[in-house]
């Protein structure tokens, strides 16, 4: 298994117990550098002050859910001078069957979505398939 080491990851999901999991998870098998806040306008505010090379965002949070994030993100990466990459967003989830859900991985910047639960090899699987140069080679 390639490592890709030195990504930085933003993990925002309501569910402490989630965030935990993530990113003991990521630190531990890929050794990268992860940030994470249960409060989506801590992360947002991250967001601005850090460059990421993922965002894993729980799709159904209170106030400001996650797609509602990655847009707010967008449009201040997009409007900075000199414009940030936006970098890919793994969105998590209860509702599998959400129909906004659904039409989110039509946006070409969303490169995946895990259900809940999830294990932890489904975890480090969806987010290596947001990076193609961690596939094996075929």
């Amino acid at each position: 298994m390639a490592e890709t080491p030195g990504k930085r990851v933003l993990v925002v999901d309501d569910d402490t117990g989630v965030l935990r999991v993530i990113r003991e998870a990521l630190q531990n098998f890929l050794h990268w550098e992860v940030d994470t806040s249960p409060k989506p306008e801590y992360a947002f505010e991250l967001a601005l002050k850090k460059d990421y090379d993922l965002m894993i965002f729980d799709f159904s949070m209170p106030l400001i859910d996650g797609t509602l994030l990655f847009l707010l993100i967008s449009k201040v990466y997009e409007n900075a001078s000199p414009p940030r990459m936006m970098p890919p967003l793994l969105l998590v989830s209860g509702q599998g069957g959400d129909e906004r859900a659904r039409e989110l991985l039509k946006e070409a910047r969303v490169c995946g979505f895990l259900a809940k639960p999830f294990s932890i090899n489904r975890l480090l699987q969806k987010v290596k398939e947001c990076f193609p140069e961690m596939q094996p080679a075929a």
